[in-house]
């Protein structure tokens, strides 16, 4: 059983963003960390929760770091009697707002695991993103969560970006590799709708050979890639846990569950969550929904999928894969050997 706790408050609105996050909603933070809690209360019931049963948690955004650790306390003190021990529990952050003091309180909470929402070492390019902090905060804030506790420790970088060069990447990657991580995501710059950069979609320009070199170095460095986007001497179990199709608990305004073959969804609106956090719409999966997300899932990550899954057209299909070396049989899991291609693997297949 996984948690994700949706924080939706940003210092700055990143021209790529399409989450549910705001910049100008500071002031309506303590009621909604409070439906938070009744929100938890209810799903604990709903998922029939016991003890010691959910194995990792994962505070994302928006910008966790925007709301002060000690507001976090009641849900850590409402979800204490159901973590695991030695529980993964990571809360991304900013490097400009997740100072030195707001890390130790946060480990002082149980938090064992940060994500630095870092995306360049590059000042003119974290200007080009409207990133609201620079190479130097990055650097500062990653090198504090260290002193403060923290082992593990990552970071995201963005490529594909217009500009982008291979030696602005070097040195993103050389620096990023000097500091004390021991994961990496790696995203390529995607267009969304009702963003800023949709009336710029010129902003995005990836390239092939520019994104396997960029995974080669990665890996070079020691950070196996795990799944498509996710490098690291350490795999973030909480990450692992979706790829392995677990349920998991979608606490927060824009935040999703799943639990069976249902899938839940608070509102997005967050005055109306705040009002009322179980307005809650629940979405009926199907088996083939089920096994399409599967073996999406499987191939775009180290889980790989199990052949039981597979009807006998769908075998053939594998087969030619494992035959052509895009797929790896081992003890009757299909597993990709080339993450970029997964898509295509996935609707060969299905």
């Amino acid at each position: 059983m996984l948690l994700y706790i949706h924080i939706p408050f940003c210092d700055s609105k990143c021209y790529y963003c399409a989450f549910n996050s705001y910049v100008d909603k500071f002031h309506l933070k303590n009621s909604y960390m409070q439906a938070l809690c009744n929100q938890l209360e209810f799903e604990l019931k709903r998922f029939d929760v016991v003890a010691k049963e959910i194995e990792a948690l994962f505070i994302g955004g928006g910008t966790p770091s925007c709301v002060e650790a000690k507001l976090y306390k009641k849900l850590f003190e409402m979800l204490s009697p159901y973590l695991k021990d030695g529980i993964e529990i990571t809360t991304e952050a900013n490097p400009n707002s997740a100072n030195k003091e707001w890390l130790s309180q946060m480990h002082n909470l149980g938090v064992n695991r940060v994500s630095f929402g870092v995306q360049s070492f590059n000042d003119a390019k974290l200007k080009l993103l409207n990133r609201a902090h620079s190479s130097k905060q990055a650097k500062e804030a990653i090198i504090n969560a260290k002193e403060v506790g923290f082992t593990n420790i990552s970071l995201d970088i963005i490529y594909a970006t217009l500009g982008d060069t291979k030696e602005l990447l070097e040195e993103d990657l050389s620096i990023a590799f000097s500091l004390p991580i021991n994961h990496l995501s790696a995203y390529a710059l995607t267009i969304e709708e009702a963003t800023p950069f949709a009336l710029k979609p010129y902003m995005s320009k990836e390239r092939l050979t520019i994104t396997k070199w960029l995974f080669k170095k990665i890996e070079k460095a020691g950070f196996k890639q795990y799944e498509i986007s996710n490098f690291g001497s350490y795999k973030s179990v909480h990450n692992m846990g979706y790829w392995q199709y677990k349920d998991y608990i979608g606490l927060g305004s824009g935040a999703v569950g799943k639990m069976d073959m249902n899938r839940f969804y608070p509102t997005t609106n967050l005055e109306e969550y705040i009002i009322n956090p179980l307005d809650i719409r629940v979405e009926v999966l199907t088996e083939e929904d089920k096994k399409s997300e599967q073996i999406f899932l499987g191939f775009r990550s180290c889980v790989g999928l199990n052949k039981n899954l597979l009807n006998t057209n769908e075998l053939k299909r594998a087969d030619i894969l494992v035959y052509e070396k895009k797929l790896t049989l081992k003890d009757g899991i299909y597993y990709n050997n080339n993450y970029l291609l997964a898509d295509e693997v996935a609707l060969f297949i299905s």
